[in-house]
């Protein structure tokens, strides 16, 4: 099937690592213009690197911490241009109220919540002129299944859900489209981090924590977690004409994971 997005333009956040890089990758492997935004300028030029060299194709960085709001401002101005822009980019710890300070708490929402909606503000801003563009944000499942020891990241979640609805229901009056996607457990080095942190905590051991992983994966559906590449994939359907009267959605990709019962 071709997706038609030879010669778009598409912006990456996050996408030097994890979802946001396996996003890249599809776009490049579709004939897509991409560019990538991340913390540290290392870890996006091995990731255009690789892209570039697997793919034939160039690959534009831009290296900030899209955290602090003149940031995002600068890459929306710069960055205008994009037909696609995917936002990606945040980590907001795990804890409860009580385990999660304000600070914490506002750092986190200073990237991953108000991040995506600053940098939006601005493409969508140049999206509207044209009356063309697709917004993407990837959000995560905690948004529509609650957890009070991730409570920051599934206040944030919803909050980034509402925010892609309320979006996507005006945003088709200016022939702009705007979707969310909420993933699962997906194989990323964020996970394997958080799975170290568990070996510690339950074992007081770091080496332990393929333990963790082989119970984690054992209850997931096919016993394994999702690949990245598996969300670009269908970002990719997203942002392209095939999914042209889609708006105002949150599609979950996390294999029924989330609708299993607890034991």
């Amino acid at each position: 099937m071709d997706l038609e997005l030879r010669g778009k333009k598409v912006l990456i956040t996050g996408g030097s690592k994890g979802i946001g890089l396996g996003c890249a990758q599809v776009f490049a492997a579709e004939g897509a213009r991409v560019q990538i935004a991340s913390r540290s300028q290392p870890d996006l030029k091995a990731a255009a690197d690789a892209i570039a060299k697997k793919y034939n194709t160039e690959v534009a960085i831009h290296p900030m911490d899209l955290g602090k709001t003149e940031n995002a401002v600068a890459l929306g101005k710069a960055c205008g241009d994009v037909d696609i822009l995917v936002n990606n980019a945040g980590a907001i710890p795990a804890g409860g109220l009580l385990d999660v300070s304000d600070e914490k708490w506002r750092h986190a929402w200073d990237l991953k919540v108000f991040g995506f909606i600053t940098l939006s503000r601005e493409i969508y801003r140049r999206m509207c002129e044209r009356q063309s563009g697709v917004i993407i944000n990837v959000i995560g499942v905690a948004g529509e299944h609650h957890r009070s020891n991730y409570i920051a990241g599934t206040t944030g979640n919803a909050a980034l859900m509402a925010f892609t609805r309320a979006l996507g229901a005006e945003s088709v009056d200016h022939g702009i489209r705007a979707v969310g996607v909420n993933p699962g457990r997906i194989e990323t080095e964020r996970q394997i981090l958080r799975m170290k942190e568990q070996a510690i905590k339950e074992f007081n051991d770091v080496s332990r924590w393929p333990e963790i992983q082989a119970k984690v994966a054992a209850a997931l559906p096919f016993k394994r977690a999702g690949r990245p590449e598996e969300v670009g994939d269908l970002v990719a359907y997203l942002a392209s004409a095939r999914a042209s009267y889609i708006s105002g959605t949150i599609i979950t990709i996390d294999c029924g994971a989330s609708l299993r019962p607890r034991t």
